[in-house]
């Protein structure tokens, strides 16, 4: 069983992971993340695995460590969000659905908007105007500075009428 020193340990890889990730630097972003999950498997890590691997174009590897993800935290909302982007990405839209809903569930999750964004994408791509609108709603309730969505709201509104 990983010690508390352990957890920080490999939450601190994790941390550094994400900065690589940032700058673009996938292998190594991946390298960190593995040792961060040799240490001590947490959530954190294999989703942010995941999302490297989906920038390398490895969906089902990615896909495949968000489940690992959900199993170790089931209350980590990012890895639901992020299997429904990766559904999204392959053109799965009625399987991205029920994923997206998980994550506007979950618990430990940040930023909260961006499961009603995906949601809203979904159902604009399937013409679902109504039920794009209403999670596009939701999404700007919960971060009122995403202006573009409020544009978007209002350039929906104005076609529907």
């Amino acid at each position: 069983m990983p010690s508390q020193k352990d957890h920080e340990r490999a939450l601190e890889l994790v941390q550094r992971g994400m900065n690589h990730q940032m700058a673009e630097e996938f292998n190594e972003a991946i390298r960190l993340y593995k040792e961060s999950i040799a240490i001590c498997p947490t959530a954190d890590a294999h989703t942010y695995l995941g999302w490297a691997y989906s920038f390398q174009g490895r969906i089902d590897d990615a896909i495949a460590q968000c489940e690992i993800a959900i199993q170790l935290d089931p209350e980590f909302g990012n890895p639901y969000n992020d299997i429904g982007v990766y559904l999204m990405q392959q053109q799965k839209l009625d399987e991205a659905i029920p994923w997206l809903e998980r994550a506007k569930l979950a618990k430990r999750y940040e930023p909260r908007h961006f499961p009603y964004i995906n949601l809203g994408r979904v159902y604009l791509t399937k013409g679902m105007v109504n039920k794009a609108l209403q999670e596009f709603r939701g999404a700007l309730d919960r971060n009122p500075d995403v202006t573009d969505l409020a544009q978007l709201i209002e350039d929906l509104e104005s076609k529907l009428q």
